[in-house]
């Protein structure tokens, strides 16, 4: 398994605003770096299955907070992973934000009303064929949470401050069924953040810092 640092320049970003990231995500997507081997691009005509989830931004005194759930260990699909609240598109979904809220009501319980919706991030593919849509939203507190316990084992806040060091972020590699995959990472205090959850949160990094 290996792992090697990224090198994005690390610029200070405060203070970092509601309105600030609203404008950032208002813009283009950067475009991918030579390296970003993390990224799956589904081939065309591949089955695909389309998601979305909320990325979650708390607004606390004198910071922004990213809220984040913890699988629990039985669920078929990663199991165990630190992920945002969030699922498959159903036919009744009015939009990719309609997914991403219902999904989060139906996982922590919170409610719609308690969301104030900025943008998305760009569309993040992943090898098992799902195409997952990144809803940005804020929340301020206070608001109430009752995590479904078949599927959330935790919820948790963290800074987002923590996810804009690009420092933090590692780029790392498995050999699984003949092939390398390839992956991002990001520990936060004892806890591992990877995959697609890691994935995202590179990307708003990116869109954030440019």
């Amino acid at each position: 398994m290996a792992t090697r640092p990224l090198t994005l320049t690390q610029d200070p970003l405060f203070p970092l605003t509601r309105e600030r990231i609203v404008d950032a995500l208002a813009r283009p997507a950067p475009s991918p770096e030579p390296d970003d081997l993390h990224l799956a691009a589904l081939q065309e005509g591949a089955r695909v299955t389309e998601a979305a989830v909320l990325v979650p931004l708390v607004g606390r005194p004198g910071r922004v907070e990213v809220l984040f759930t913890q699988r629990t260990a039985h669920l078929d699909d990663h199991a165990g992973q630190i992920s945002f609240p969030g699922g498959r598109v159903e036919a009744g979904d009015a939009s990719r934000e309609a997914t991403a809220l219902r999904e989060t009501e139906e996982e922590i319980g919170l409610k719609p009303g308690s969301v104030t919706l900025l943008g998305r991030l760009p569309q993040y593919e992943i090898p098992s064929g799902f195409r997952i849509t990144p809803v940005v939203g804020w929340i301020e507190p206070p608001f109430a949470l009752t995590p479904d316990p078949f599927e959330v084992a935790a919820v948790f806040e963290a800074p987002l401050a923590h996810f804009l060091d690009a420092a933090r972020y590692q780029r790392r590699q498995f050999r699984f069924r003949g092939r390398h995959r390839h992956y991002l990472a990001i520990p936060f205090e004892g806890r591992y953040i990877w995959g697609a959850t890691a994935g995202m949160l590179y990307n708003l990094c990116r869109m954030l810092r440019r």
